[in-house]
């Protein structure tokens, strides 16, 4: 007689009491055990009470989870892990059209693993590799094989050359076309925009060093996210510094160059653009551009309509992984933590 666990019926518990046959097989001389399909894994409990806890473990610690069903953590671990194998194996592993590669920190000491998405699905496609690196995303096509990775059309990334190099192999998706993530580019721009605003602070003495004194996020900030106190607080400073009123307005007219609905508009808005840097003694954006002028292929990406796909859900990705390692305090067993980023996306069982 065994004692499985169910679902509860408010706050008492429930216990299934069954009998598991044995049974002695006459032509092999050995004792089999009866198999009951709807065991969980661990054979002390069902599987719709192992549904239950993987759904409340994806809103709630472990820890948590333990305490309000009376559990050991480390049970409610393996119950967990069999929830999420369970719905990777229903959503399937389809060959996908467009990814996202994506870098995310797992432990103190800048370490990195890659995450892969698929951008059609909406849904976490790969999870591994060490570090930032081409190797990394060599064991995504291995993984994906031959035959799925012709298949893709699209590939969004940083602007990094390690995920382009690997991408475009002959074995792997040489025909993608590769699109540069915005919020990358931008954020490229942005670190240009406070050297020049740590240049002139070290320029200025006096009363004017104090108009840009604290006003770091203030210059970064899109304008239309910025505080009424912090656009009095700015036009005092542009009004009072003139490199940095022209860098203002280089970065906030830059933006149009992942707009454009033509590449030959992009091209020629991004000469115009570098053309007026000249004699202006910015050298950070000088860099910057030249940074854009050696992955212009990647950026006038964005003026094809079919390379237009909302990229805040691969942004999203790394907040979600976030939450995940927060919640739970750290995870030291580093299949488990791959595992929930990989189901992170995926409907409730």
């Amino acid at each position: 007689m065994r004692w499985i666990r169910d679902l509860s019926c408010g706050d008492p518990r429930v216990y299934l009491a069954v009998e598991i046959r044995r049974v002695f097989g006459q032509s092999c001389g050995k004792v089999k055990q009866e198999k009951l399909g709807w065991l969980a894994d661990n054979p002390l409990y069902t599987n719709r009470f192992a549904w239950y806890v993987g759904r409340r473990c994806r809103a709630a610690p472990s820890q948590a989870v333990a305490r309000e069903l009376r559990l050991d953590w480390h049970t409610v671990k393996e119950v967990e892990k069999q929830y999420r194998r369970e719905q990777l194996r229903r959503a399937g592993m389809p060959g996908p059209r467009g990814i996202g590669s994506e870098e995310s920190s797992i432990k103190k000491g800048h370490r990195y693993r890659l995450v892969v998405s698929d951008l059609e699905r909406r849904r976490v496609r790969w999870c591994g590799g060490k570090e930032r690196s081409e190797a990394s995303m060599e064991l995504f096509y291995q993984e994906l094989g031959t035959k799925k990775s012709s298949k893709i059309r699209l590939a969004v990334m940083d602007l990094g050359k390690p995920f382009r190099t690997s991408t475009l192999k002959p074995q792997h998706a040489p025909h993608t076309a590769i699109r540069f993530d915005k919020f990358h580019g931008l954020r490229h721009l942005g670190e240009a925009r406070d050297k020049v605003r740590q240049a002139e602070y070290r320029r200025l003495t006096g009363q004017d060093r104090q108009f840009s004194k604290g006003q770091k996020y203030t210059l970064l900030s899109r304008r239309e996210h910025v505080t009424l106190e912090g656009r009095q607080a700015l036009k005092t400073l542009l009004a009072a510094n003139n490199r940095l009123q022209t860098a203002d307005l280089l970065k906030e007219s830059v933006g149009q160059l992942w707009s454009d609905q033509k590449e030959g508009w992009a091209r020629r808005f991004f000469d115009n653009w570098r053309a007026a840097l000249k004699w202006q003694r910015l050298q950070p954006y000088e860099q910057f551009a030249e940074l854009l002028e050696r992955h212009g292929e990647g950026i006038a990406a964005f003026c094809h309509p079919e390379n237009k796909v909302p990229l805040g859900f691969v942004e999203g990705l790394n907040n979600k992984i976030r939450i995940i390692q927060r919640r739970a305090y750290g995870l030291r067993d580093e299949e488990y933590l791959r595992l929930k980023i990989l189901t992170c996306m995926l409907p409730e069982l």
